[in-house]
């Protein structure tokens, strides 16, 4: 490593930027490039969305660090075969389960990610879409454009409104506590249901159907695991509140999906789906056109100006470990069983 008088004076890590393309478009700005060179050895121009390409294969052999993002190519053993000098990965994203494998647990890397970033654009939305559920905003928007004139909504929407709802947080995850914290100054009542969860939030601890079965409004934000897969069922879905909100910003497999269709299409429930499985639904998915639906194509998480917060987080991480202090967002293997 180089020193540079960058950064207070810290050794700059040689460095191989990875990720898919068109994210390096859109995270790698001018002043985050700008910066990139000032704390790591860094050809800031060379993405890497193969590490087979023989750019990228040069680059790779002499990395100390992979900062990477969303479409970072899986970092298996073959890769670190051809890295033998890597010793850290930083990511410029939520999840790192896509790329990093077992082998880079194996090799003993330093991973950090930049999930507590991603955590607050989604927090934001769902408490928009918390505070809208309960003032009934889109079903009123779209009758009172569909009747031009008046109606009365405290007869059509008995009890609307905001003051002491309940509202259940399913998964005390980074997202779930910054939901919990964005809620605190509202006159709500919020619950939490995590097995997981040991230490105390200031809201109550439930069981997820005592949870389901008090809300007025239920907020997903549990990891997407094998035990978590239809987590809400159809006998969940009964179990919640005639007029209940369900808002899904975490994974769509935690929800049955044709389940919750049905009590949709009933008129029971209401939903905010910004996650469905599959991703992207079928065309002729009735989620699309349901009135007791909103539905948005993942855009919850950041997107546009809102990338900037997770590769100024990353760069911090980077310029940390180029100073040899450890990492303030790291992420440990034994962790992965439990988080998104």
């Amino acid at each position: 490593m180089s020193t540079s008088s960058g950064d207070n004076m810290i050794d700059k890590p040689r460095t191989l930027l990875a990720m898919g393309r068109r994210v390096g478009e859109r995270l790698l700005t001018a002043p985050v490039r700008e910066r990139l060179v000032q704390v790591a050895d860094v050809d800031p121009y060379l993405v890497a969305d193969d590490f087979t390409d023989p750019r990228a294969r040069a680059a790779l052999a002499e990395a100390e660090v992979l900062y990477t993002s969303w479409g970072c190519p899986p970092i298996t053993a073959d890769v670190l075969a051809a890295a033998p000098r890597l010793r850290a990965v930083v990511h410029a994203a939520g999840s790192v389960k896509l790329h990093v494998t077992q082998a880079c647990w194996q090799r003993g890397l330093l991973v950090s990610s930049a999930a507590s970033a991603n955590a607050e654009p989604v927090a934001e939305y769902t408490l928009a879409a918390i505070l809208f559920a309960g003032k009934r905003v889109l079903e009123i928007a779209r009758l009172y454009r569909e009747h031009r004139g008046e109606l009365d909504w405290d007869a059509r929407f008995p009890g609307f409104g905001n003051y002491r709802r309940t509202v259940g947080i399913v998964g005390a995850s980074r997202i779930g506590r910054r939901v919990i914290e964005l809620l605190r100054p509202f006159e709500l009542d919020v619950l939490v249901a995590d097995p997981y969860l040991t230490d105390d939030l200031g809201v109550p601890h439930v069981e997820l159907d005592e949870l389901l079965a008090r809300s007025d409004v239920v907020s997903l934000h549990a990891p997407a695991l094998p035990e978590t897969r239809h987590l809400i069922d159809a006998a969940r879905l009964a179990r919640m509140r005639d007029g209940a909100t369900l808002i899904n910003t975490a994974r769509g497999v935690l929800v049955d999906q044709e389940a919750l269709t049905a009590e949709l299409a009933a008129g029971r429930l209401y939903a905010v789906i910004d996650h469905t499985e599959p991703e992207v639904l079928s065309a002729d998915s009735p989620l699309y056109d349901l009135p007791h639906v909103l539905l948005t194509p993942h855009i919850a998480g950041s997107l546009g100006g809102e990338l900037a917060r997770m590769a100024e987080l990353a760069l911090d991480e980077l310029s940390r470990y180029a100073r040899g202090l450890p990492f303030e967002h790291g992420v440990a293997a034994e962790a992965l069983a439990r988080i998104a």
